[in-house]
């Protein structure tokens, strides 16, 4: 049988590669976004009650009524948005699926998505497999910014899309004020729609505001803005996240969806309506997440690292310009082979593999992990 593919270019990625060589060598795993804590015991108990009082069948396709309206209230509390939850909110089984929705929802063959790299490793491939074009621009190294007057002279007849990201995967760069004024010159007058990827939406630290689409709207209107469960409440593997959008493009997204996932868990979304109507449920998130970065860079001053700053996420890039000269594929293969240690190449998140000698670690584990990978690190 003769398969054509539709990703021809796709193989195994740097996650799987380096987490098989991390199982392999017995190695500390520092490369993969997710937690190796527990999360809150009291949203687990809610999946519980929510089990045992009999919320096990389909709930609504768009989503359990109530965490609809639980996620409006929050987004009015934090961003004084006015969200209908009935015609603009659609519960997804994560923030990656929702973002290839959003995708599918509206790209044709042929039309160009404006992408910023180093990208979350699915955005290339979501725009490819729908027949779309994507226009790669690197961001400002070492700080990760976006460079606007490169992204409006990209701009052709044929955008359809500017994905944006923030807190940023994989660097953990912030939007600012002044980013989302850019981005309203960049698109206004046009028909292009904006596609925030915002799952680290309340990992953010040192007191910064999250820029959130959310905020605008007349931003909103021509956008998809995606979030995670998963990411923010540390549960990775519940696979449940949201949408948000205006109404006519909320509309055209729920035709995709409810032929492809149709509905999502219901429990978790009965246990997640309830927990989040306790505000500090999410506000104290990103301080506890700081206190992990400031750990792991406490840990690794005492080495030749040098840590490019994070300000969301799960995540913080490392210099090795002090310490090697290898390309940084196979430095953190030798980290993981000689040293015990797993990370990510930052080149891996570059199509064309832009090496700056720089490595992600992932801080959201515990606190005794942190420490044993930099104990890894001190005969380096």
């Amino acid at each position: 049988m003769i398969l054509k593919s539709k990703l021809p270019s796709v193989g195994t990625t740097i996650f799987t590669e380096m987490s098989a060589l991390a199982a392999q060598y017995g190695a500390i795993n520092l490369g993969q976004g997710f937690p190796d804590f527990e999360m809150d015991p009291a949203l687990t108990q809610l999946v519980s009650q929510a089990m045992a009082k009999g919320f096990n069948q389909y709930t609504h396709a768009n989503g359990y009524p109530a965490l609809r309206e639980a996620l409006a209230n929050k987004m009015q509390y934090l961003y004084q948005s006015n969200i209908n939850p009935d015609t603009q909110i659609t519960i997804s089984p994560g923030g990656t699926y929702a973002i290839y929705t959003a995708i599918t929802t509206v790209i044709h063959p042929g039309d160009e998505v404006i992408i910023f790299e180093p990208a979350y490793d699915s955005y290339i491939p979501n725009i490819e497999i729908n027949g779309g074009v994507p226009v790669r621009i690197n961001l400002t190294f070492p700080s990760y910014a976006i460079p606007w007057d490169e992204v409006r002279s990209k701009i052709s007849n044929r955008t359809k899309m500017i994905m944006i990201n923030s807190p940023h995967n994989p660097t953990g760069a912030v939007l600012s004020e002044q980013d989302i004024i850019e981005l309203k010159k960049t698109v206004a007058g046009t028909n292009i729609i904006i596609l925030s990827d915002e799952v680290y939406e309340h990992l953010i630290f040192e007191g910064k505001q999250h820029q959130s689409i959310l905020k605008h709207p007349d931003l909103l209107t021509r956008s998809y803005v995606c979030f995670s469960f998963g990411k923010t409440m540390h549960c990775t593997g519940w696979k449940l996240g949201y949408c948000v959008s205006g109404p006519e493009l909320m509309q055209e997204y729920r035709k995709v969806h409810q032929f492809n996932a149709f509905t999502c868990d219901t429990p978790k979304q009965v246990a997640l309506a309830a927990y989040l109507n306790e505000n500090k449920n999410y506000e104290q998130l990103g301080q506890q997440m700081q206190q992990k970065r400031d750990l792991l860079r406490q840990l690794l001053s005492q080495t030749n690292f040098e840590h490019i700053p994070s300000y969301g996420s799960y995540f913080e890039c490392y210099s090795f310009k002090n310490i090697s000269n290898e390309n940084d594929k196979d430095f953190a293969i030798r980290l993981t082979k000689d040293f015990g240690l797993a990370t990510i190449p930052v080149s891996a998140f570059y199509q064309d593999k832009t090496d700056h000698g720089v490595i992600r670690f992932c801080f959201a584990k515990k606190d005794e992990t942190l420490r044993a990978a930099a104990e890894k690190l001190k005969g380096l």
